[in-house]
């Protein structure tokens, strides 16, 4: 297998101090690799220099030469703003004449002719994505080099990233705090944490599970190596003592001997993992009543004045459910968070149980002002005293030196941490989380899954992460057509956004018939996986079946039945 790309004793340092250093590695052609890490541990820094966009402070990069490279830019560069679709990737060509590899590449990943022609301005979230990778893609690299590529996406869009990503032939490396799709997609990873570069022929989860047993190993090497590291130390003062007290010169050189034993072993001895240094949490209130929020029939409008987005019907939500809503891109569920915070607002509202306290995650944190400190931010959440404030500052990872600091300074990650602080120290019946895991690094969204399981009020939340859902969820409503439903199954729900997806794109372009013949393979999937579930709940005792579920796949059975013209 040939080697694409290779690195010998890489090293970055910053203005806080060294990011990385020592980094080895050797990527080969077919290497589907994850690269995962703390928020702050240099993963974007690698993937530039890897692209030779930025210069390593020490070691080097050597890229064979019959490997093209390729990395999807985060942003569209400024010139191109007011170009249209085809013309911002004819840009990456050399050759005006190659227009018609352009145009054949935009209509694989889903846009229309008239599409291609459209300005840039009006696309949508997951559009832009596409052209940024297409972009990328016209060039017909060996190795991609992907930063977050499904962040701000919808469901339906990650679904189809994750299915071009999975039957793309060639290497990448991927950085994404998406477990779920790494784990589909790579056949690698490697782990940046404690300055250095770890490297498993695993996917995202087995690999994590490799570096846990291998953290437990190394603790307990470690606690062996203590062990000797003090028994040899004992013994150097046993014999100093000896040789100071019967005058004895053999002692004394003995002891000496044995001290510098004893800083050999310190020296070789294993080195642990730093870990994090905070934890999330989320302490909450559960109200003893048959509801904390009653929503009527109503219809859900972005702003006052503005025309409806979506409808619903008559919905409750009780302590302990935690409610996700999905749906597409601009369908309306961050516009149904806020309708509710400025329901909440009015003092009259009932919606609401008039003994309950809402909590609200704005995606853009908007809730922290710029110009308040770290510690004052906390004084609108809740009543605390200086010492307060400042020890719950100091648990979530802030050191005392920074709570003066202005919340303009921080970074997104440390903004969302801060504002999380903030909303355990109020202990709310309900909270309204919009997208709370855009700043959120891997370990990040396994505890919020987890403070989510313990929070004792009720939640709402936005979000496109489907293991953050599948984890910490026990309600779902989906936003189709302008109307919210509910369903009982995260599974349906995926399963019917991925349909909705393949159907978009086989009627946004007509395509050869052995795309089409994709698509019907995987809608017939689709429906052998629907069918397998009913036939599995039907087989079970009446008791144990579930007639709300069934109903539900009955359903879906007939749609992609209708879709595949059975």
């Amino acid at each position: 297998m040939s080697t694409l790309l290779s690195a010998q004793a890489i090293g970055f340092d910053n203005a806080f101090g060294t990011l990385f250093h020592d980094i080895h590695f050797s990527l080969k052609k077919g290497d589907r690799i994850g690269l995962l890490g703390d928020n702050g541990t240099g993963k974007s820094t690698l993937l530039k220099i890897l692209s030779g966009e930025l210069e390593a402070s020490h070691g080097c990069i050597t890229q064979a030469n019959h490997c093209l490279l390729a990395r999807i830019e985060q942003h569209l560069p400024d010139a191109l703003h007011s170009s249209t679709l085809l013309e911002a990737v004819m840009a990456r060509l050399a050759h005006q004449i190659d227009r018609w590899r352009a145009e054949a590449l935009l209509g694989s990943l889903g846009f229309t002719a008239q599409q291609q022609t459209q300005s840039i301005e009006t696309l949508s979230g997951g559009q832009h994505m596409r052209l940024l990778l297409a972009r990328a893609l016209i060039l017909q690299p060996d190795l991609l080099l992907l930063d977050e590529p499904s962040n701000h996406l919808d469901l339906p869009t990650l679904l189809w990233l994750e299915n071009f990503l999975h039957s793309w032939s060639g290497s990448f490396v991927l950085v994404s705090h998406d477990s779920t799709l790494l784990d589909r997609v790579t056949n690698c990873s490697w782990i940046l944490r404690d300055r250095g570069l770890q490297f498993f022929r695993l996917p995202c989860s087995a690999a994590r599970q490799a570096l846990l047993e291998q953290d437990a190993a190394d603790a307990q090497r470690f606690q062996a190596e203590q062990k000797e590291i003090e028994r040899v130390e004992k013994s150097a003062k046993r014999l100093a003592m000896w040789g100071r007290t019967y005058d004895n010169e053999g002692l004394a050189r003995k002891a000496q001997q044995m001290e510098k034993r004893a800083g050999w072993l310190k020296e070789a001895q294993t080195t642990l993992s730093e870990g994090s240094l905070w934890r999330l949490q989320l302490h909450g209130e559960a109200l003893d009543a048959n509801r904390v929020l009653a929503l009527p029939e109503m219809m859900i409008h972005p702003a006052e004045g503005a025309s409806a987005l979506f409808s619903l019907s008559e919905m409750q939500v009780k302590s302990g459910d935690r409610v996700a809503i999905v749906g597409r891109n601009g369908s309306g569920k961050s516009s149904l968070l806020r309708q509710l915070w400025r329901e909440y607002q009015h003092t009259d509202s009932a919606l609401f149980h008039p003994r309950v306290r809402l909590g609200y995650y704005d995606q853009s944190l908007h809730q922290l002002q710029d110009n308040a400190t770290l510690s004052d931010a906390l004084c609108q959440f809740a009543p605390l005293n200086d010492e307060q404030r400042k020890m719950a500052l100091i648990a979530a990872g802030f050191p005392y030196l920074r709570h003066q600091q202005l919340i303009a300074s921080l970074s997104g990650g440390e903004r969302s941490r801060l504002l999380f602080v903030g909303l355990t120290l109020a202990r709310y019946s309900l909270l309204l989380l919009d997208e709370p895991t855009n700043h959120l690094d891997m370990v990040g969204k396994e505890e919020l899954a987890e403070a989510l399981n313990h929070f004792e009020g009720a939640v709402l939340l936005v979000s496109h992460d489907r293991q953050l859902i599948a984890n910490s969820c026990n309600r779902f409503w989906l936003i189709e057509d302008r109307r919210l439903s509910e369903w009982q199954d995260f599974d349906v729900v995926t399963e019917r956004m991925r349909t909705e997806q393949s159907v978009a794109k086989s009627d946004a372009i007509a395509r050869p018939a052995t795309a089409q013949a994709l698509d019907e393979d995987a809608l017939l999937l689709a429906l052998l996986h629907v069918e397998s579930k009913l036939d599995e709940d039907l087989a079970r005792k009446p008791k144990h079946q579930k007639p709300a579920l069934q109903a539900q796949w009955r359903e879906e059975i007939a749609l992609l039945k209708t879709q595949l013209d059975l």
